[in-house]
């Protein structure tokens, strides 16, 4: 995977990250994950869900570029998800990782994972994800295309089949069908719509 590779708008872009893995180096190990799901924000004002949309505030500066950084954030003050920064510096465009496959090091990410009882649970949402890969607050700003990151994006096999449809957990921008997930994989996530049943932050849901 190369930076000029996610150049493009993130809702293009986004989709052809399902098939690559995320691979992370740990003391206790290495862990691969095969991206499944995605989601796409957007920081080009299109886009009130996402955590770009009012410009490089503190929390988001990192989305602003350049292209392979990782965005972490904390979200409901209980877990981490993890986005792959995309687009050209100054977008503002992330992509979600919001599931996946272990595809190395399964007994690892169980370890992390104990509440798992079946593999395609262990990174089957964006938090459990996360906490398969032992991604966390330390790795934010990181360059995924760099080969010496302890957090890396290898490109993979494209899925031979890919859906689209409305994002997860989202009270704006509902419309846009900025979901993509390989279609028929067991580990997608369970979805459930936005809605404004409950007081939250807008978007890619919780803080950092």
């Amino acid at each position: 995977m190369t930076a000029e590779e996610l150049l493009g708008p993130v809702d293009d872009v986004a989709p052809a990250l399902l098939g690559c893995w995320v691979v992370t180096d740990r003391p206790e190990g290495t862990v691969a994950v095969r991206l499944t799901e995605v989601e796409a924000y957007s920081g080009e004002g299109e886009d009130p869900a996402s955590h770009a949309h009012r410009g490089p505030t503190p929390r988001a500066a990192i989305m602003f570029g350049p292209p392979g950084r990782l965005y972490v954030y904390f979200s409901y003050g209980v877990h981490w998800c993890a986005n792959v920064v995309v687009g050209p510096a100054g977008r503002g465009s992330a992509v979600l990782l919001r599931a996946g496959e272990v595809v190395v090091g399964e007994q690892v990410a169980a370890l992390r994972r104990p509440s798992a009882r079946v593999p395609r649970d262990l990174a089957r949402g964006p938090a459990r994800l996360t906490a398969a890969l032992a991604i966390g607050p330390e790795d934010g700003g990181a360059d995924v295309l760099d080969p010496a990151s302890p957090v890396r994006l290898h490109a993979g096999q494209p899925p031979s089949a890919v859906s689209a449809g409305p994002r997860v957990g989202i009270s704006r921008a509902t419309e846009l069908p900025w979901r993509f997930w390989e279609t028929g994989a067991p580990s997608v996530s369970a979805f459930r719509p936005g809605g404004q049943r409950r007081r939250r932050a807008a978007g890619q849901t919780g803080t950092s």
